[in-house]
């Protein structure tokens, strides 16, 4: 045998390897601090976190089919373009507003922390600043979110993050308000004014009337959505179920919704809520895209999952080259 015959050998040898080991979920680093996060090779969703939004927000949030089942912005209210699809806020944080784009406070992405790739899930964990007009850094959030593969082309996404006040402050009071923490802004065909969706939630409730400002385990946003390109495009039906955690303060927590295409987790719809140097809020939620209609049952089965699933935890990293790990507790 010659040597051309080993190193074609070894070639083929290290090309399976290589064939072998990819891991199933991904995130991706892009331009413009922007990270993919991705299953099997194909994008789910994107983390984007440039110093041109006003905000950190994710988008798209595609479905089953592949069709984005969020949106950037109101229909019709050029006035609510602050509706960045999936996204933090609060509408009043000592007196700045975190929630409309005409108020100068800012949140930014500081640094990102850990990313962590695996076949069951994908993990990003970054730490952002919440700023005031003048500069002054309001609270600390330290964002860890995982995407994970669901059967049929489905796919959850889950959202742990801790509100801290930065070294020099003592407490942050976050105002009493329907406007916050965290929302979700579905795509124009989902809302059930300007397109034929639906909302429901874990109680049996349906429709804006009978939903906004009750408290549930979950809310669900779904309709038609338009699959495919040229002839062999049509409607499908998918949606959103947004989850919130039974560990959560506050759980069940308040939901606002709109019939024009939103739903927000209104986590001091009712009071407001002090973070202190002693007392930092931690927060999780679950937003499953699935296929078909809300379905009440396939809900709580995974409301039952993710209320069993062990939360994150960063740690300064322990293997080569890596400056923080995120783990789940054990």
């Amino acid at each position: 045998m010659n040597l051309l015959f080993f190193a074609t050998l070894s070639f083929v040898a290290i090309a399976a390897n290589a064939a072998d080991t990819p891991s199933r979920c991904e995130i991706i680093p892009e331009p413009d601090h922007a990270f993919s996060f991705q299953i099997d090779g194909i994008e789910k969703t994107r983390w984007h976190a440039g110093a041109n939004y006003p905000r950190p927000f994710f988008y798209p949030f595609n479905g089953p089919s592949g069709t984005s089942l969020t949106r950037m912005g109101h229909p019709g209210a050029p006035n609510h373009d602050h509706h960045q699809s999936i996204w933090f806020a609060h509408h009043d944080v000592e007196g700045n507003s975190f929630w409309a784009n005409s108020d100068k406070s800012v949140i930014r992405q500081k640094e990102w922390l850990a990313i962590e790739d695996g076949d069951d899930e994908a993990v990003l964990a970054a730490l952002l600043g919440w700023f005031d007009p003048d500069g002054n850094e309001l609270l600390e959030q330290e964002s860890i979110t995982a995407i994970r593969p669901l059967p049929n082309d489905e796919h959850e996404l889950e959202i742990q993050f801790t509100l801290r006040v930065p070294p020099g402050r003592e407490s942050t009071e976050l105002a009493k308000t329907n406007f916050g923490l965290f929302a979700v802004r579905v795509a124009k065909s989902i809302s059930a004014h300007f397109g034929d969706g639906q909302l429901t939630n874990s109680e049996g409730a349906v429709g804006e009337k009978d939903i906004f400002g009750k408290t549930a385990k979950w809310m669900d946003y779904s309709g038609p959505v338009a699959a495919g390109t040229g002839e062999a495009r049509e409607w499908v039906t998918e949606g959103i179920t947004f989850f919130d955690h039974p560990d959560n303060p506050r759980h069940p927590c308040h939901w606002h919704v709109r019939e024009d295409g939103w739903m927000g987790a209104s986590f001091c719809f009712s009071e407001g809520y002090e973070v202190t140097s002693g007392t930092p809020l931690t927060l999780r939620y679950l937003l499953h895209a699935h296929s078909g209609a809300a379905d009440a049952k396939k809900a709580m089965e995974r409301f039952t999952a993710f209320s069993e699933r062990s939360s994150f935890v960063i740690s300064k990293g322990s293997r080569p080259h890596h400056q923080f790990e995120v783990v789940r507790q054990e």
